[in-house]
């Protein structure tokens, strides 16, 4: 587990989904396929440690795969692979086990290397405004749901309507709330970029270089390193 040191991102935990099958990835786990020199989820890491209290991934099958990130590991909530809900139920329980205290959970996926620094604080931000039961991030128009602020009080609701109803589809349990929306500039880089399929990579190292070169000379540690 990664704690902070200071109180600016109090209340936070951050899970990283990384339960899916990867399917146009061609299987396995994508969260260990290697970009910038390193892998996907480790870029996912780096972004999002200042902004929370803890980390805690999401992944089914065997957990040490994931040792060497040194975070714990959860496996979905609902079995049968039932898709980023089901990792989202099982971040929302990590959190009302280990800090019940602060109930907020931040979901974000293991395949966007570009999120942003504030992300966490934006999509708080959002919710206070409207005060909202939920958040979720947009960009150039688009609604992100994974990329989200959950309240995980609201874990029990969450699994009846897997269970019960056979809930599978984000937007569809969030439609039971108010949620609110932040929206990030897509410029130099859209921040949620997500790698699915082989050829992605490629983009993205082209993306990354485009970042990279956007940033003051004093700042490179702020993109990717584009070397694959």
């Amino acid at each position: 587990m990664i704690e902070r040191s200071s109180g600016e991102a109090a209340g936070l935990v951050a899970v990283l989904l990384a339960g899916g099958m990867a399917r146009r990835m061609g299987g396995g786990d994508k969260a260990l396929v290697a970009f910038g020199g390193r892998p996907l989820i480790s870029h996912v890491i780096e972004r999002m440690r200042p902004q929370v209290d803890a980390l805690v991934i999401n992944a089914n099958g065997d957990p040490s795969r994931f040792r060497e990130f040194g975070l714990p590991v959860e496996a979905d909530a609902v079995p049968g692979f039932a898709g980023p809900l089901a990792g989202i139920l099982a971040g929302m329980r990590w959190t009302l086990a280990h800090r019940p205290g602060h109930p907020w959970l931040l979901s974000v996926p293991t395949d966007t290397p570009f999120l942003p620094a504030d992300l966490g604080e934006r999509l708080k931000e959002a919710r206070d405004r409207a005060g909202a039961h939920l958040a979720c991030a947009m960009s150039a128009d688009r609604t992100h749901p994974v990329v989200g602020l959950w309240d995980a009080r609201l874990a029990d609701d969450l699994e009846r309507a897997m269970v019960e109803d056979d809930m599978r589809k984000i937007d569809l349990w969030t439609a039971r709330f108010r949620i609110a929306q932040a929206s990030f500039p897509i410029e130099p880089v859209d921040p949620f970029y997500n790698i699915n399929r082989p050829r992605d990579l490629a983009e993205a190292a082209g993306l990354a270089r485009a970042a990279m070169a956007s940033l003051p000379t004093e700042s490179p540690s702020r993109a990717v390193n584009p070397k694959s």
